[in-house]
């Protein structure tokens, strides 16, 4: 006999979309500070073994990050990942098509305040990745730091995260076999200081190290502009040159993370809160862009690639900002 499950009401389906974006949210907060503090307290209880083990594992596994990292179907498939899909909604969207039998190196642009886009349809399988793209194995860079954090760094690999160096972006890309995407946020932790409703500022003229990666590799670069990516926060006003804006920049420098002050709605109202907005995200793939190959490219040949890079960026944007209800009058501006 067949069982059937009666739908969930609408109701419910939005509490449960809106609790997985708080458990995004402030897992992504505060989910260090928790595994810290549960990794040293471990020592001081019965349970002291598992943190000396897991010490020893750390140290075994510790080059994983810069190796591929360690990815875990059943969670990327979770069913948490598509309510969060549905709270904003994400949405992918393909504009031509990858070949498996090749790597590629893909420019995430913005980055917004959190990334939830890069996040959703790069490390989940809510938008559909797989299915858009078969036989591509998509990875995202993330900050080295967080993969210091023990429990934090299985858990972000596991979603297929990989931390972000030369070394860990060669190790993808040199795979002879193909099939591999890396995806880059370009802008970094910087640019979500410039994160805000209607901003189309992206941190690009001078970021050409993901474009030399390419040429010393010949993989394709694939341009991706994520709409609505900016609209998720608002943030305290932080314009060049204020007090804010150089403390926040000192702080980066020391700590090698960015900390906009940003905020949206809360749980339970919508006035004030570090929930995000509901605003549909559209994340765009562009057309790759062929890269011949060169071992040591010179300086000349980096910003042709980067140009022709800059480019196509601003065509894919251009050809799709009216689709997503974007002002005509609207251009990217790199700085």
């Amino acid at each position: 006999m067949k069982v059937e499950f009666a739908p969930l009401s609408l109701p419910l389906q939005r509490r449960l979309q809106t609790a997985s974006v708080v458990q995004w949210v402030f897992s992504f907060l505060g989910l260090a500070q928790c595994c810290v503090a549960a990794f040293i307290a471990l020592f001081f209880t019965r349970f002291w073994l598992v943190s000396v083990l897991y010490t020893a594992w750390w140290f075994i596994d510790r080059e994983k990050p810069s190796k591929g990292g360690r990815k875990i179907n059943a969670l990327r498939n979770s069913i948490i990942w598509r309510y969060m899909r549905d709270y904003f909604p994400v949405t992918l969207v393909k504009t031509a098509e990858l070949d498996p039998r090749q790597n590629y190196l893909m420019g995430f642009h913005p980055h917004g305040v959190l990334a939830a886009g890069a996040f959703i349809n790069f490390c989940t399988e809510a938008s559909g990745f797989s299915t858009l793209f078969p036989g591509i194995t998509p990875h995202l860079m993330m900050l080295s730091l967080w993969f210091r954090i023990p429990f934090l760094r299985d858990y972000l690999m596991s979603g297929g995260l990989v931390s972000s160096s030369k070394e860990s972006a060669s190790y993808v890309l040199q795979k002879p076999e193909g099939g591999n995407m890396l995806a880059i946020i370009v802008g970094g932790a910087q640019e979500a200081l410039d994160a805000r409703p209607g901003s189309y500022t992206l941190l690009l003229k001078n970021r050409k190290g993901f474009v030399r990666v390419a040429i010393e590799h010949g993989t394709p670069l694939v341009p991706i502009f994520s709409f609505g990516e900016n609209d998720l926060f608002d943030q305290v006003r932080n314009p060049k040159g204020s007090w804010l804006r150089q403390l926040q920049h000192r702080l980066q420098q020391i700590m090698g993370i960015s900390l906009p002050l940003f905020h949206a709605r809360g749980i339970f109202q919508y006035s004030f809160g570090l929930i995000p907005y509901r605003r549909p995200i559209y994340t765009v793939v562009g057309k790759p862009i062929p890269v011949q190959r060169k071992h040591r490219p010179s300086e000349e040949e980096v910003d042709q690639v980067h140009q022709k890079y800059l480019n196509e960026l601003c065509k894919l944007f251009e050809e799709h900002k009216a689709k997503y209800n974007i002002p005509e009058d609207k251009h990217l501006e790199f700085i």
